[in-house]
């Protein structure tokens, strides 16, 4: 069952926004045929959909998105080989959504001591603010979360925070013939950038980190070429660890020169759930009956939607099958480990009372 959804999902191609809300329907109209019932929302011109099963005061979400990055044509037609399942989407994160929707449906024929919550939403490589963000600011949090993102069922309880800034560095106009009579302002931006990777929080470190991650990834300065430029802005992603602060990231930065503008932008909490949390013993122990697999914990480099629960307090971590690739040519997830999640997780909620 779970394989010949995963192939369907996979043939679906939501890289666009009306691609995305056809694969929520898709889920939605599966759910329905098994016999779930499903409350379909929309934000902004961005579908997603929860169902439910189960009773009891504690709440078990299970997320996951449909949407992907574009592809090439033929990673639209999924094939099996040497026991992974190509194709764009089949890892980030299909395989997870397809796992989970087979759990749910199983677990409707049991009596559960607790409520298990599937949301499947539309946007998360786009930011995930329309609906993950939109589900969590709505009242859809539960008491802990699962993203189903492809971790090779390892568990990242910990993300790197997210500060996005921009910084305006002067320089002085002269001839493009004479630049010696002007201060390059690209030159000295990109000096200033230097100095940033060597400040005292880019050198700190953590368990799961070697150091938080400095990308240059916006340069915009100069309008001809024999002219001087007199000023560049540069944009900055730093993803930051758990336990730093980003306003003293930023003052620090600010104090490399008093002749920069340092503007921020975007940011997110890092993720950091309590190894120690009731659930994920549970989790712990229901990993280690399955042979061949232990318990891992690890920090994601990256960010997913958990950051919209985390910012409510609601413990959240990254939790899916095995594969590689996302994003690239010759993505793929290995089928085996979309069994045993779909399997891990149905033990989960047979066996959690709170």
């Amino acid at each position: 069952m779970v394989l010949n959804l995963l192939k369907t999902l996979i043939s679906i191609d939501s890289s666009t926004i009306p691609g995305a809300n056809e694969a929520v329907e898709f889920c939605g109209n599966w759910l329905k045929s098994h016999g779930m019932e499903v409350n379909y929302l929309e934000n902004n011109g961005r579908k997603m959909l929860v169902t439910e099963v189960g009773s009891g005061e504690f709440t078990l979400v299970l997320n996951g998105h449909v949407d992907i990055v574009a592809g090439n044509h033929g990673q639209f037609f999924p094939y099996e080989s040497n026991g992974k399942l190509y194709g764009r989407g089949s890892a980030d994160m299909k395989a997870g959504v397809a796992a989970m929707m087979a759990a749910i449906v199983e677990l409707k024929q049991y009596k559960l001591g607790i409520k298990v919550q599937l949301q499947i939403v539309s946007d998360e490589e786009t930011g995930g603010e329309n609906c993950s963000g939109f589900l969590s600011e709505s009242g859809y949090r539960g008491d802990f979360v699962i993203c189903g993102e492809p971790t090779g069922l390892r568990i990242a309880i910990q993300a790197k925070g997210i500060l996005r800034t921009d910084i305006t560095v002067p320089g002085k106009s002269a001839h493009g013939s004479r630049p010696w009579e002007g201060i390059n302002a690209i030159e000295q931006a990109y000096e200033i950038f230097k100095q940033i990777k060597n400040l005292p929080f880019a050198k700190e470190s953590s368990e799961y980190y070697m150091h938080p991650s400095i990308n240059l990834a916006k340069v915009a300065a100069g309008d001809a070429y024999n002219v001087v430029p007199d000023e560049c802005k540069i944009g900055l992603d730093i993803r930051y660890l758990p336990g730093q602060n980003p306003e003293e990231i930023l003052e620090q930065i600010k104090g490399i020169s008093p002749e920069i503008s340092v503007v921020s932008g975007w940011q997110a909490d890092p993720i950091n759930t309590d190894p120690k949390h009731p659930f994920l013993n549970h989790l712990d122990r229901v990993i280690k009956r399955h042979p061949g697999r232990e318990t891992v914990y690890f920090g994601q480099h990256g960010s997913a939607d958990t950051v919209y629960f985390a910012k409510h307090g609601i413990p959240a971590i990254e939790f899916g099958p095995s594969g590689a690739n996302w994003h690239g040519d010759e993505e793929y997830v290995e089928i085996e480990s979309v069994f045993a999640f779909r399997n891990i997780l149905v033990e989960l909620a047979t066996e959690l009372i709170f």
